[in-house]
């Protein structure tokens, strides 16, 4: 990680985004040894993600270690998950004690987004290097595409989404190695995979080979099966956000998505799709559903939440 940098003379407090908070932790936490022990220990199913933020912790420790320091999760917006959404149908001791289940991430970010689009039946797309699609109930989320880990749901940049667990059983029995298996997953899928040339929508969007358009096929048609999914939990659709890196930027996503949605009513009006900034409507008037493109701002959400939590204290 970097380095921090100068340190500005008046803070108050550090608020750290931790992507993994497990069964625990539902809301925001100072970070004592106990929390930093917890954090460490979830490291396994969020590698790529809690190793990062515990180093990112021992960093401002060191720089700022008078002043508190608070873990927010992205885990934690989708704790009302209900239990028919959240539940593996897998045997009762993985569950129990093991605590397979879905957890859902990406959870500051589609926080954000439901307050900026206040409608009683919300989809986030999250699109960025990692990827998921929320369905939010009445500002709640109700479910989402990833689950146990991060590397569950859609196809995301180098990440494999969902993939058929026998499938993974059967390159496992041909010699395969976990760690290998996980490498692969984690670093070598998703569009990467797919195109065998790049993990970049823009880059894959000037490309013309075969790989890229299968590429950038599967990845639109993955996520408009899981907006459409997510109505089940939602009853219907209201509005649509596109949001992070991908969704705020790739007028060409947002069109192959919407084109797969109509039999729900989603029309994008293609002038203002093609023009849109942050916050932006891209919906034509006769569409059923707003769509709205959103600037992610998960650091808003962070630095509320510390305030809240030191104001509690």
């Amino acid at each position: 990680m970097s380095s921090l940098g100068a340190v500005p003379d008046a803070v108050a407090a550090v608020g750290h985004r931790v992507v993994h908070g497990g069964d625990r932790f539902r809301e925001p936490v100072v970070i004592d040894d106990e929390v930093y022990a917890a954090i460490r220990e979830l490291e396994s199913i969020a590698p790529l993600h809690n190793a990062p933020a515990r180093r990112g912790i021992d960093e401002a420790r060191r720089a700022l270690p008078d002043v508190p320091h608070a873990a927010v999760f992205d885990t934690a917006f989708h704790a009302p998950i209900p239990e028919v959404a959240a539940t593996y149908a897998v045997p009762r001791r993985w569950r129990e004690e093991l605590g397979v289940r879905r957890y859902g991430f990406h959870g500051l970010s589609v926080q954000w987004a439901a307050e900026q689009v206040r409608v009683p039946r919300l989809v986030v797309c999250h699109l960025g290097g990692g990827c998921s699609i929320t369905a939010v109930l009445d500002g709640r989320s109700v479910d989402t595409t990833m689950g146990f880990t991060p590397l569950e749901g859609v196809p995301m940049a180098t990440r494999s989404g969902s993939v058929d667990p026998g499938a993974l059983l059967h390159v496992l029995r041909r010699g395969l190695s976990a760690d290998e298996l996980h490498d692969a997953l984690e670093h070598e899928s998703g569009l990467l995979g797919l195109s065998e040339i790049s993990r970049d929508v823009d880059e894959l969007e000037r490309a013309a080979t075969p790989g890229a358009r299968l590429a950038l096929d599967v990845y639109a048609y993955r996520i408009a099966c899981a907006v459409a999914g997510m109505t089940v939990a939602l009853g219907g659709l209201d509005a649509l956000v596109f949001t992070a890196g991908v969704g705020e930027h790739s007028s060409a996503v947002r069109a192959a998505v919407c084109k797969r949605l109509r039999h729900l009513g989603v029309e994008l009006d293609p002038a203002a799709n093609a023009s849109a900034g942050p916050d932006d409507e891209i919906g034509a008037a006769a569409s059923a559903a707003r769509i709205v493109v959103v600037h992610a701002r998960e650091e808003v959400v962070i630095a509320r939440a510390v305030r809240a939590l030191l104001d509690r204290s």
